[in-house]
């Protein structure tokens, strides 16, 4: 008799012992789409081995997903730097392609989104590219919209898709 293995799905704050495995995922899954780190994308930041230590900070917060104990992604919210106090960025949404399609990058971007209206925050932004039509099409059915231009200083040179969202 052969059984088909249980699938345990979770969705949690990050901890130290995560800034490794999380860090891998954002690696392959850029690696996958061609993100590379002289164009600006995420793998080119210095705070990637330590996302547990960024995302402590007051008005931060990171959830990664596990898949049968296995880290497969994970997404957060931040203060946008160098921008107006009410304004906070959806940041580092990544997911191995076992994990997407199942509605997980929705879940965590609605928990992300009530994360900021706790913490006070009025609009949220993303930088992202057109290359992640998924992504993109996720954050046009959660009500971001297009904007012109970007917002704050994150140094993505090369996400031409910039969205803000009334929270």
């Amino acid at each position: 008799m052969n059984v088909a293995a249980a699938t345990e799905l979770k969705m949690r704050p990050i901890a130290p012992e995560d800034n490794a495995a999380i860090a891998r995922v954002i690696r392959q899954v850029s690696a996958e789409y061609g993100l590379t780190a002289d164009k600006g994308y995420t793998v080119a930041d210095p705070n990637l081995d330590m996302l547990y230590q960024l995302y402590s900070q007051p008005g931060y917060a990171y959830w990664v997903v596990e898949l049968n104990g296995r880290i497969v992604g994970g997404g957060g919210i931040a203060p946008l730097a160098c921008s107006e106090p009410d304004i906070c960025e959806l940041q580092k949404m990544y997911f191995l392609s076992e994990a997407r399609g199942q509605g997980l990058a929705k879940k965590l971007a609605l928990k992300a989104l009530d994360h900021a209206r706790e913490q006070g925050f009025g609009r949220c932004y993303l930088e992202t590219t057109a290359f992640l039509r998924q992504a993109v099409a996720l954050y046009e059915h959660l009500g971001f919209e297009y904007i012109d231009g970007p917002l704050g200083c994150t140094g993505h040179v090369d996400c031409e898709v910039r969205m803000l969202k009334q929270l």
